[in-house]
């Protein structure tokens, strides 16, 4: 009569692999998982800076004086806060338009002011134009009231 062999036998010799298995699946997931937190900390961070910038310009705007000054101070402010949040300021497009159809600015009318960028998505290699691809367009909006008394002496 033969004997029969227990079950155990028949599923061959499993010890030791559990930690193997864990240290995949654990790297599977976890290498996307951290790519895509610094991906959106990459994102948040430039929509930041863009959105401070549009509201700073949009105060500089709309308190600077009527002269050249003014024009000084919106550049001091761009570079500024470009270096502050780590934005290229050469990058960044800046729009400044007013409610009305006079001159801009004007006392009392609502100045807004557009600013856009593009954040890159981070380890993309320039390697047949995919960093271009990989960028995530950001804007940002402010409005600010002109004062009434703006450029009166």
């Amino acid at each position: 009569m033969r004997r029969s062999r227990p079950s155990s036998d028949l599923r061959g010799d499993d010890s030791g692999s559990a930690a193997l298995e864990f240290i995949v699946a654990g790297c599977v997931l976890l290498v996307p998982l951290v790519y895509l937190v610094v991906a959106l900390g990459a994102v948040q961070s430039q929509a930041l800076g863009v959105q401070a910038l549009a509201r700073q310009l949009a105060r500089v705007v709309a308190t600077a004086p009527a002269d050249r000054a003014g024009a000084a101070l919106v550049d001091a402010t761009r570079a500024t806060i470009a270096a502050q949040y780590g934005l290229d300021a050469a990058d960044l497009d800046i729009e400044v338009s007013c409610a009305a159809p006079v001159d801009c600015p004007q006392p009392g009318t609502l100045v807004t002011v557009t600013v856009r960028s593009a954040a890159s998505l981070p380890l993309v290699p320039p390697v047949l134009g995919l960093d271009s691809i990989a960028e995530v367009p950001v804007e940002a909006r402010a409005v600010q009231r002109i004062s009434r008394l703006w450029g009166a002496s």
